[in-house]
C-alpha cells in the first residue's frame, strides 16, 4: 500500500495565511487593499495564492 503524497497548497484562507506569515489580520487586509498580497475570490470566501505570499517576505527581506 503506496500513499501519495499531500499536494502542495496553491491557496490559503485569511486564517491561515495570518497564521504561516506572522502578519496581523488587519495588516494583512492593508496589504491587500495596497496591492502588495494578491487574493483569488470565490463566492464570500477568499482565497491568498502561497506564491504571493512568499513574493511579499521576499520583497521586503533585509540583509544584514
Amino acid at each position: 500500500m503506496t500513499l501519495e503524497p499531500t499536494p502542495e497548497r496553491i491557496t490559503v484562507r485569511i486564517k491561515e495565511a495570518c497564521r504561516i506569515t506572522g502578519i496581523g489580520r488587519s495588516k494583512l487586509y492593508e496589504l491587500i487593499t495596497e496591492g502588495e498580497i494578491d487574493i483569488v475570490k470565490i463566492g464570500a470566501m477568499t482565497l491568498i495564492p502561497v506564491d504571493s505570499l512568499k513574493a511579499l517576505t521576499e520583497g521586503r527581506r533585509q540583509r544584514r
